[in-house]
């Protein structure tokens, strides 16, 4: 069982794709801060650290958990956008449904309202694609 986990995952992890998990990470974070940011204040985000670290936790979750399933970072996102930005488009899918499932339970703050849903999946498509293509425009 052990030998499969990790033939998977060979499959779906090379690490020339590094730059762009750091970048995924980011993009997640930095998006999900800014509608934090900009639903509650700079000034209370900022004496309370906690609130935005809960807030985006369960995508940056359900994006570590997808992204490697999904192949994501698979040996092909490596070479162009062409094979990268679908590939995160499609993790992101399931990376949000996880977030959301998340943000379902009493430990999490938010809720998902179905504006919310569709905020949360159409921005993390936008942010993701924009990024990837961006990289490989710049690279």
């Amino acid at each position: 069982m052990a030998n499969a986990v990790a033939a998977f995952f060979d499959r779906r992890l090379d690490g020339r794709t590094a730059p762009l998990a750091i970048g995924d990470l980011l993009v997640v974070a930095v998006l999900f801060s800014g509608g934090t940011i900009h639903h509650n204040g700079i000034s209370f985000v900022a004496s309370n650290p906690g609130y935005l670290a809960v807030t985006i936790a369960p995508f940056l979750i359900g994006w570590v958990i997808a992204a490697p399933l999904l192949g994501a970072y698979s040996p092909g996102a490596a070479e162009s956008a062409k094979a990268a930005v679908p590939l995160a488009l499609r993790s992101w899918i399931l990376a949000d449904a996880i977030a959301l499932g998340i943000r379902a339970t009493p430990f999490v703050h938010g809720g998902v309202q179905l504006s919310f849903v569709a905020i949360s999946l159409g921005v993390g498509l936008l942010g993701l694609a924009l990024w990837r293509t961006l990289f490989f425009k710049l690279r």
